[in-house]
């Protein structure tokens, strides 16, 4: 991200940015906060203004570093009368760049982190800036989980509320399955909790129709036992990319539910491109290594860097650290099969990559997640196979033209093998359709009557946008 050339600058700024609002007003609404209130000018502003993407360069007027639901309360009623733009920060990683704005204000829930495990309702209650790292350290000192994503620096927020793709869905289904109760800060300042008890309208919405309903800041989920698993990643020579991933297609046919398995194209350091089969599977070693032979036998890998660990380092094994602050454009889309046309238009295009940062993710979907009654959760499209992930990568704002290009021409290779429906939390700013191509028509419709119920003057619109449609 381009950083703030000099101090003079960042002055002009504040004072800018700043005549929007009356001075003592802004500093009634520090003194009343526990958490940090940051402006253009101050201390740290330009890092708390970053996010996950580097391409993302917007400049809020303010960013409130919460420290609770206090915070959250009053930071909602001051955007509320200052008719301020509001963004929602927990992990900052999703590719969007939606949890920042250019002017208006930044709630950022990063510092609110705090869990509590239950151990005997298996349960746990953890607060919205969390990010799986944090939550898997809880609760696996307790040798319990809950389905998270893929990458351990990911917020706990973002991807419970867009569904949860991660490394348990076929034994327990996705996150947004395992949620419990949520409590919710709404656009007209209420503090309610969405349960099966209470609001339970609300609590559907939740289970995958992103922040388009309020703040949540904190989230209950069941939790499962889980100890070592048996997973890591088999890596070969791209040139046997069609027999690998011919492979991978038969082997995830009879994927049991314990065993969730990836495919993906990148290149290593030192320039080799490859692709690895990526696999987690979480029961009895002993089964799972029978299960996974015919894996760790077939051809020959350049690498196998799997076997037995705890789920915490498989948790942290694909985190990739060096593409945090990297400009980056991702495309995604649902398969209901992987035809060897498929493999091919995927191995063809990865084969013109014009970045070496890029990566191509095929992602396997079965079991429990597939299982969960249609009614249960807003996301959608469970009969999906496979889902592509097209997350390109790059250093350079040059380089922006040529990699954007190529991702858009790859997805639109891709057309004819996709089921026309994507996964919301791969989702780059697309527009409406693409956000409605992320759910079903009936609940689509559903959506839009909560978001007509809980925000009907779209307040919280820097999402992936359900409007309100109010007579």
């Amino acid at each position: 991200m381009a950083e703030l050339e000099n101090t003079g600058t960042v002055v002009q700024q504040a004072t800018t940015i700043g005549r929007r609002f009356e001075e003592e007003a802004v500093q009634e609404f520090r003194a009343g906060l526990r958490g940090e209130l940051l402006r253009p000018g101050d201390h740290d502003f330009d890092t708390a203004r970053r996010v996950v993407n580097g391409a993302i360069d917007k400049t809020p007027a303010l960013i409130v570093r919460c420290s609770g639901v206090a915070d959250v309360l009053r930071s909602v009623k001051f955007a509320r009368v200052n008719e301020l733009t509001v963004a929602v920060r927990g992990g900052g990683h999703n590719v969007a760049g939606n949890a920042v704005c250019d002017d208006g204000i930044v709630i950022d829930l990063s510092r609110m982190r705090s869990m509590r495990v239950d151990p005997e309702r298996k349960t746990v209650q953890a607060e919205a800036g969390a990010r799986w790292r944090d939550f898997d350290h809880e609760t696996q000192a307790h040798g319990l989980a809950t389905p998270g994503g893929m990458v351990s620096s990911t917020g706990i927020a973002g991807l419970t509320l867009g569904g949860g793709i991660g490394w348990l869905l076929g034994k327990h289904g996705l996150t947004c399955d395992n949620l419990l109760s949520a409590d919710i800060v709404t656009a007209d300042g209420r503090f309610l909790t969405a349960s099966t008890s209470c609001n339970e309208d609300l609590l559907w919405g939740l289970r995958g129709g992103g922040g388009n309903f309020g703040i949540v800041t904190s989230f209950e989920y069941r939790l499962h036992p889980l100890g070592p698993v048996l997973g890591g990643t088999v890596i070969y020579p791209l040139d046997k990319a069609q027999e690998v991933l011919s492979f991978y297609k038969s082997f995830t046919r009879t994927a049991p539910d314990e065993l969730t398995a990836n495919a993906t194209l990148y290149t290593r350091p030192g320039g080799v491109p490859v692709v690895s089969l990526d696999f987690c599977y979480a029961g009895s070693l002993e089964k799972g290594e029978k299960v996974v032979e015919p894996l760790k036998k077939f051809g020959s890998p350049l690498e196998d860097l799997s076997g037995s660990m705890p789920y915490c380092e498989l948790q942290t094994m694909f985190d990739n650290p060096f593409r945090i602050g990297l400009q980056s454009y991702w495309k995604s889309n649902f398969m209901s099969n992987l035809s060897d046309d498929t493999i091919n238009t995927v191995i063809a295009h990865f084969s013109n990559v014009p970045s070496p940062q890029t990566i191509i993710f095929i992602q396997h979907y079965h079991g429990a997640m597939r299982r969960i009654g249609k009614d249960e959760a807003a996301f959608s499209h469970r009969d999906a196979e496979y889902g592509l992930l097209i997350a390109s990568y790059w250093r350079q704002q040059a380089e922006a033209r040529s990699n954007i290009e190529w991702t858009r021409n790859f997805f639109a290779a891709m057309q004819p093998f996709s089921m026309s429906t994507v996964y919301v939390n791969f989702l780059s700013n697309e527009g409406e359709n693409l956000v409605k191509a992320a759910y079903d028509s009936e609940k689509y419709a559903r959506l839009v009557a909560l978001k007509n119920k809980y925000d009907p003057t779209n307040f919280f619109h820097l999402n992936q946008n359900i409007r309100p449609e109010l007579p």
